[in-house]
């Protein structure tokens, strides 16, 4: 099975957060978007971490990068009604855009996906 991982999930594993044992189990078939992976990178500098540390700590992961592309730009502003009750952000659609595109389970620690069905499978890690 292939998973797509939110900023969330992998922030849980980098962290040492509860749910990062079930995201290790996922990383081997894991796959993220470019933009999650900002948004990564963007609270590990927030937290504290240089851009290049931040940068380390994402590539030991071992974590494949889907560029964000005009087809994931295009899916993530068709998910914006279908999520918009649920708060979910530009990243958020962009990580379900990805997981709709590669047919495969979303992976999250944010419970506001719970309450969204956009035709892929959702793992909440929490």
């Amino acid at each position: 099975m292939k998973y797509v991982l939110d900023a969330s999930a992998v922030l849980a594993v980098l962290n040492s957060e509860p749910g990062a044992d079930v995201v290790a189990g996922r990383l081997a078939n894991g796959i993220m978007s470019t933009i999650n992976a900002v948004e990564v990178g963007t609270k590990l500098v927030d937290g504290g971490m240089t851009h290049e540390a931040a940068s380390q700590a994402m590539s030991l992961l071992r974590l494949p990068l889907a560029d964000f592309d005009g087809q994931l730009a295009a899916a993530s502003v068709a998910l914006r009604r279908p999520t918009e009750a649920a708060g979910l952000s530009l990243a958020d659609r962009a990580c379900l855009a990805l997981a709709l595109r590669e047919n495969a389970t979303a992976v999250t620690a944010d419970r506001a996906w719970a309450r969204v069905d956009v035709g892929c499978k959702i793992e909440l890690i929490r």
